[in-house]
């Protein structure tokens, strides 16, 4: 994909059929990492003109951030379950709490750790809520976030089984994440059972984090009141999935990658600076029908906090209602390509359907 990068396992932004196996290590432990966008009723004229009581409205709805290296008492978690949102408990109860039961009864060392306190949660890094505008003015909520910390450890847990079922094979691997589970094994049925889990995790938890963003923006007492979902996109980028391409049954795995069949809608976002594209697939066979997942990194985190000054990072961002200080400085838009001559790269893969300029972020 245009937005190619490095990454563990295999580059962000790839697309990688496996017949009769999957690589855990490809797909990666951000399992289910994705985008939601909605369409509101309002209009950018129905906003203030000050949009900072929004944004700390919203940080302090939604966790967000790490601290106590992702213990019990990191501040990006609900510390108590009894004060998560309603939905967080209906979702976890309808569609979670039973599947998680069955993968960790087989593997109990999964279970240690946030799981149901991560559900309606944001994280970190390049995960974020943005209030954007798109070509008409219309307002629009978007957010990006994934599986949280139980799909971080369902990932690794099962990259390490991978490479043990692989044995004395590691060696004619040419790099040892490559090691793959193979179809009709325990560990990779186990492995598509849980994958598919955290899929659903990821899905549930920006479900609930798109209602408490709509509600913040419901509390602010100058915004008359509106409908959201008049256009509803939700699209995971990192995942695996059995498809059918090329007259063969294949696992694909996209990761940092979209799927984009003809006509199927996705998200690509730029970095915080730059526009989003919400796209219609045109189905090229050629992409395994996928388009890119963003601008894609040019810079390392450690480069990017070492190269970007905050007094840089502080004009790219101008007009943007965020925070600016050095924390966020590997989430410079100057970490990030150009996310025009990404979408230009890929225009026999996806068509634009709307441009979203964002006036508001919150980070992890």
């Amino acid at each position: 994909m245009p937005d190619v990068h490095l990454g563990k396992g295999a580059t962000v932004g790839s697309v990688i059929p496996t017949l009769r196996a999957i690589i855990p290590s490809a797909v990666g432990v951000d399992i289910g990492c994705g985008m939601s966008a909605v369409k509101t009723s309002l209009k950018a004229t129905d906003l203030p003109q000050n949009l900072r009581n929004l944004r700390l409205t919203i940080e302090s709805l939604i966790p967000h951030g790490r601290t106590d290296n992702g213990g019990r008492k990191d501040k990006g978690s609900y510390q108590d379950i009894n004060t998560m949102p309603d939905l967080s408990h209906k979702l976890w109860k309808s569609q979670l709490e039973q599947g998680f039961e069955n993968i960790t009864q087989k593997h109990p060392l999964v279970r240690k750790g946030n799981t149901l306190n991560h559900l309606g949660t944001l994280g970190t890094g390049n995960h974020f809520i943005e209030l954007c505008l798109d070509e008409t003015d219309s307002v629009w909520c978007l957010l990006h976030s994934g599986s949280r910390g139980v799909g971080n450890r369902i990932g690794t847990y099962f990259i390490e089984r991978a490479k043990k079922d692989m044995g004395k094979k590691k060696k004619d691997l040419p790099d040892v994440d490559l090691a793959y589970l193979s179809e009709g094994s325990e560990n990779f049925n186990d492995y598509v059972e849980a994958v598919h889990w955290c899929q659903r995790f990821a899905k549930a938890n920006r479900q609930v984090m798109m209602s408490l963003f709509l509600s913040a923006i419901q509390k602010e007492p100058s915004i008359p009141p509106f409908t959201a979902h008049l256009v509803a996109v939700d699209c995971h980028h990192n995942y695996v999935e059995k498809e059918n391409h090329f007259g063969e049954d294949v696992w694909l795995t996209r990761k940092g990658a979209v799927r984009a069949g003809k006509g199927e809608y996705g998200i690509i976002p730029g970095s915080m600076g730059a526009s989003t594209f919400i796209v219609r697939g045109k189905g090229n066979p050629d992409s395994f029908l996928s388009c890119s997942h963003g601008a894609g990194r040019r810079m390392s985190r450690t480069q990017a906090r070492k190269k970007v000054t905050l007094e840089e990072h502080i004009e790219a961002v101008s007009g943007v209602e965020c925070r600016v200080d050095s924390e966020v400085l590997d989430e410079s838009p100057a970490a990030y390509k150009d996310i025009q001559v990404v979408m230009a790269a890929q225009q026999d893969l996806v068509e634009i359907v709307h441009t979203l300029r964002q006036v508001l972020c919150v980070k992890g």
